[in-house]
């Protein structure tokens, strides 16, 4: 949250130039307040799991925010009944007309099929396009990152040699940059993904930026210059077992998986991990509520 002070402070000035958010009086007297409203298209077969994984960091924030889950009417879940969908989400149909202050689309386990083979990607292109006029800053997660990058811009995903998997080291690569704020300078966050974006595309981009990249990883936070598009290769959201619950997935399947790297103590998958990534994925949503939802968005939400 910003901090008020009275306007024309001294001290201002010198906050300002160290990229501290500073409301002065006049600005926090006429600011008109309400509850955020964010929507959120839940890819992940695992829906339950996903919403309070997101859930969880949306509300750790001063912030009230109002959440709404969106599903896709041209895909069939097979994890999730289609009562339990039609009870807590919505359709296009449904809030097509509605304005959203954030905009979230998580990831899915389809990297290695083609986009335009997936069987709901032009509902997903139609929702990209709508977001445009209809929500103020969007935020999109691993492959539904890789999606909008290709949808909006024309960079494409690329095949790993092996699916990288595991908690990484990354670091910031723009001093200062509200969505990163308070950061340290080397950060941890899980990944899980069989393709890849590649961080020269991205960077040759003249509407985007990037933001955070990890030495193994790749890239990890890319933006439009604007904000109003987000791109977070990894998963910030992910649980303590998140990573542990596909591992063990995957050798039931028989798929032969490389363990996911460090993340099991010693190597074994019978020990318990240990969480260092949950203050970083707290403070970056935060970092968005903040900067690039709540301080931008127009109090009348149909402005947008």
């Amino acid at each position: 949250m910003p901090i008020n002070i009275p306007d024309n402070m001294p001290a201002a000035e010198t906050l300002e130039n160290e990229n501290i958010f500073v409301m002065q009086g006049q600005r926090a007297t006429t600011q008109d307040i309400r509850p955020l409203r964010i929507l959120i298209l839940n890819l992940m077969p695992t829906k339950v799991e996903t919403e309070i994984q997101f859930l969880r960091l949306l509300s750790n924030s001063p912030l009230q925010v109002n959440v709404e889950f969106l599903q896709m009417v041209s895909h069939v879940s097979k994890n999730t009944s289609q009562s339990y969908l039609d009870y807590f989400y919505k359709t296009y149909d449904q809030i097509k007309e509605d304005k959203y202050d954030g905009f979230i689309i998580t990831g899915a386990p389809v990297e290695n099929i083609d986009f335009e083979e997936v069987d709901y990607w032009d509902e997903l292109c139609m929702l990209m396009d709508w977001s445009k006029k209809h929500v103020f800053s969007t935020m999109h997660i691993c492959w539904g990152a890789q999606a909008a990058l290709y949808h909006h811009y024309g960079i494409n995903k690329f095949p790993r040699d092996q699916k990288i998997s595991g908690i990484f080291s990354h670091h910031p690569v723009v001093r200062n940059h509200p969505l990163l704020r308070g950061f340290d300078e080397v950060f941890y966050m899980p990944h899980s993904r069989h393709t890849e974006v590649r961080i020269e595309d991205v960077e040759n981009h003249p509407d985007l930026q990037v933001l955070a990249v990890s030495n193994e990883a790749g890239l990890a936070v890319s933006a439009t210059r604007d904000v109003r598009r987000i791109f977070i290769q990894g998963h910030a959201e992910y649980d303590l077992l998140t990573l542990a619950n596909e591992y063990k997935r995957d050798v039931k399947a028989g798929l032969h998986p490389q363990m996911p790297e460090n993340y099991f103590p010693g190597n074994s998958p019978k020990a318990t991990p240990m969480m260092y990534w949950r203050s970083h994925a707290n403070l970056l949503f935060t970092n968005w509520l903040n900067y690039y939802v709540y301080q931008q968005t127009p109090y009348d939400i149909n402005a947008i």
